[in-house]
Parts: C-alpha cells; sequence; structure tokens
C-alpha cells in the first residue's frame, strides 16, 4: 500500500465524528484525519467530475482543488450534476463550488477557472496528494499522466463513452502509467454519446480507489484495467503491465 500523504496531526470535531460516523467504522478515525489532511485535485467538472466531487466532498477531505475553463451548457445537464438549469452560462468551478460548500463546510473548496497545459499542469499537480481525471480529452489526461508520475502522485484515470467507461489506478513506481496502456493517443471524438449514468458509475469508482489510498484501506486496483458495460450490466478487468519503453515511467 501506498502511504497517505505525511502532515502535520489532525483533530476531528464532535461534528465531523457525527458526519462521517459510517465511514469511521471502516478505516477509524485515524483514517479519518488522514482524509482531513489530504488535498485532491478534480480535473474536470464534467459527467465524471461532478460525482467526484462530491464524493470526496462528503468523504470529508481536506482541500478539493477544482479545475475547469468552460462554462455550463444545457446540453451538460443529464449528466453533470452539480450544474442545475438556473447555472446555465456559469462558469462549471463556481457553479461546483458553491454548491460543494454548502454540502460540506468543512472542506477547503478551491475553484481554478484555467485550462490544463503544458505550462500548468505540473505546478497544479504538485499542489496536491492525488488527482482525479474527470477529463473529456487525451491530450489533457496524458500532460497529468507525466505531471503526476514526474512528481509521484496517484492518478485516477476513467474515461466514458456512451453506456460504459473504464478505470485505471496509477501509483508511479508502483504499476504502469497511462501511457504503458496507451502509448499513442486514441483518436478524439466530440461530441460523443453519453448516457448520463455511465460517468456515475466510474466516477464512484474512482472515488472509492482515491479513499482507499488517502487512508490507506483496502488495496488500490493497480496494474488493472476496469471495464464497465452499462448495456450488458457487465464488469471485465484486464490486467496492464509495465513497458520498459514507456516514455514517461521507464526510468522509474
Amino acid at each position: 500500500m501506498m502511504p497517505p500523504p505525511e502532515t502535520m496531526e489532525v483533530e476531528l470535531s464532535p461534528s465531523e465524528l457525527e458526519r462521517y460516523d459510517r465511514q469511521i467504522m471502516l478505516f477509524g478515525v485515524e483514517g479519518q484525519a488522514k482524509l482531513k489532511k489530504s488535498k485532491v485535485m478534480v480535473a474536470g467538472l464534467g459527467g465524471l467530475g461532478c460525482p467526484l466531487a462530491i464524493y470526496m466532498t462528503a468523504s470529508g477531505v481536506g482541500k478539493l482543488l477544482l479545475i475547469d475553463r468552460e462554462r455550463i451548457e444545457l446540453s451538460n445537464l443529464s449528466r453533470q450534476i452539480l450544474h442545475w438549469t438556473p447555472d446555465v452560462g456559469r462558469l462549471k468551478v463556481e457553479s461546483a463550488a458553491e454548491k460543494l460548500r454548502e454540502l460540506n463546510p468543512e472542506v477547503d473548496v478551491e475553484a481554478v477557472a484555467a485550462e490544463i497545459s503544458e505550462e500548468n499542469a505540473r505546478e497544479l499537480v504538485s499542489e496536491v496528494d492525488l488527482v482525479l481525471d474527470g477529463i473529456d480529452n487525451w491530450k489533457t489526461r496524458f500532460l497529468l499522466n507525466r505531471a503526476c508520475v514526474e512528481l509521484s502522485k496517484p492518478f485516477i484515470h476513467a474515461g466514458v463513452y456512451g453506456m460504459g467507461g473504464q478505470m485505471m489506478t496509477i501509483i508511479p513506481g508502483r504499476g504502469p502509467c497511462l501511457r504503458c496502456l496507451l502509448p499513442r493517443p486514441p483518436p478524439e471524438v466530440r461530441p460523443f454519446p453519453v448516457l448520463g449514468t455511465a460517468p456515475a458509475v466510474l466516477a464512484a469508482l474512482q472515488a472509492t480507489e482515491a479513499i482507499k489510498i488517502l487512508t490507506g484501506y483496502g488495496e488500490p486496483a493497480v496494474g488493472k484495467l476496469l471495464i464497465y458495460d452499462g448495456y450488458t450490466m457487465s464488469f471485465r478487468e484486464v490486467r496492464v503491465s509495465r513497458r520498459p519503453d514507456c516514455p514517461v515511467c521507464a526510468a522509474l
């Protein structure tokens, strides 16, 4: 298991002990304190990012960094559940941060309206302990994958299409990275069909992996690609190995 971030000791208030009571039954007060010490990035506030942000906020991470440059469109609302009809036209990070702060005022929510790029990816990743992939394009995913590998930060990837998608947990040095799985960027298809529940399923899996890594509870799904098919309601696991010639993680 990868150890959770090491920072100063924190205490849980009586309200936090009550709020997180059911999950404290799983990983104890110590695990909850580790969550409170953690800083997590949700990259993208779309179909994946919205439920990711909700679950990470509800779980009690210390700080949540939200990154997205886009504004809300009406066609987003069937799957991007943090954004509601009156929010159309607003920045996604502002809409999301407003509701998340109401959901859990114990969490420090920072909203950054920016595009992740070659210039800022490493700086953004350096501010957090773990990165959650809510991105809808492979170029940006590969930027985050590289930054996370170079900075030794866990990166939990997911992608969706139609009624299904895939998830992979990347812990640098312990298993393969995203470029081991995909040596070349797949073709970008936009717009693409999505049933709103598909990203919700994948995001719940991502959030579960994030909480496990941050608390040290459970075994992360390193070295495997989990494929979800909502049409047949089935899951499939594909083993993924590190590539000795991977341009990103081969030197680790």
